[in-house]
């Protein structure tokens, strides 16, 4: 072990293809703040997908155990799946904080953390710490069973077609914060309500399901709540189901996912459990914190207050 850990040094990683570029274009600036605010660090850039997994782990390895992800929920989850791969220490020893260059920011938004940078890295200095949940999804890629760990949000059915389809076109270059509005709606045009069985805690639910979400957090889709009620430190997910629902009324009942009111619908359900499983025919694909996974069936579980993260001390949790 080096001497990371005892002087207390972050290690920065940085996705310079966040936000649009963002994080390259603006990372100069964010250099300079985290220089004139007095915090010590070694930065790493990623240059593909699950590369800032690798750096975690690696890192932890060398004696680091204090991370600022600078991009977005995607490049966040990677760095918590190099935390909870590794083997170097107890993930309760590992802080997380994020400067936020990309799209959606959900993570950030629920933890208080603003979008200006000098404000953002003056609470990464002087923010409080809070021990937060992790989630872990077990799911398929054909016969392969896989596994991933989030932070805030996992959905299936509707929900998962809609990321996967706006992580396509971030791959193309296409961004921006209406980017995950407008798949939801191209997407309602062909998409299809499936046969679930969720099984929560053991007690089995069927139904017609358009969609799911399983939340620590509560924000997702760049301001969306489709877990309004989620506290990310109770050792439960929250979880909503959508059961079949017309279109129309999905259009019409947009205004509910961003006002909190989701479950003052008819057709949506909110349920909290630690343990899930859930069954599909036809199978239904996953999401979780905005990375497009695999399909059904699909099992998760809740790990109590697992892992660190820096959140705004006028945040009250």
């Amino acid at each position: 072990m080096n001497s990371a850990a005892d002087s207390q040094e972050w290690s920065v990683i940085v996705n310079p293809n966040a936000g649009r570029g963002k994080g390259n274009k603006d990372w100069k600036e964010i250099e300079s703040l985290l220089l004139s605010y007095g915090l010590l660090f070694r930065v790493q850039f990623t240059k593909a997908r699950h590369d800032a997994i690798q750096m975690a782990s690696d890192s932890i390895g060398q004696g680091y155990r204090k991370f600022i992800v600078v991009g977005g929920d995607g490049t966040m989850n990677e760095v918590v799946n190099g935390c909870f791969l590794q083997n170097t220490c107890p993930t309760t020893d590992i802080t997380l904080a994020i400067i936020t260059v990309g799209t959606g920011n959900d993570w950030g938004r629920l933890f208080g953390i603003p979008l200006d940078y000098s404000e953002a890295i003056r609470i990464i200095k002087n923010g409080k710490i809070h021990l937060q949940d992790t989630g872990i999804v077990h799911y398929f890629h054909g016969a392969t069973r896989e596994k991933r760990y989030f932070i805030n949000i996992a959905g299936l059915g509707f929900d998962a077609v809609v990321v996967k389809r706006t992580n396509i076109q971030k791959d193309r270059g296409r961004s921006g914060k209406t980017i995950y509005l407008w798949n939801l709606l191209r997407t309602l045009l062909l998409y299809r309500n499936t046969q679930v069985e969720v099984i929560i805690d053991g007690k089995i639910i069927r139904n017609q399901v358009f969609t799911i979400s399983l939340g620590i957090g509560k924000y997702s889709g760049g301001g969306m709540m489709q877990t309004p009620n989620a506290i990310t430190d109770d050792g439960l997910f929250d979880l909503t189901i959508i059961n079949k629902i017309r279109k129309g009324d999905v259009i019409m009942s947009l205004k509910m996912l961003y006002d909190g009111t989701i479950y003052d619908h008819p057709k949506i359900k909110g349920y909290t459990g630690k343990h899930i499983l859930i069954d599909s025919d036809p199978l239904i694909h996953v999401e979780a914190d905005g990375e497009s996974l695999g399909h059904s069936p699909i099992e998760f579980d809740i790990i109590p207050k697992s892992i660190n993260v820096i959140c705004n001390p006028d945040k009250d949790f």
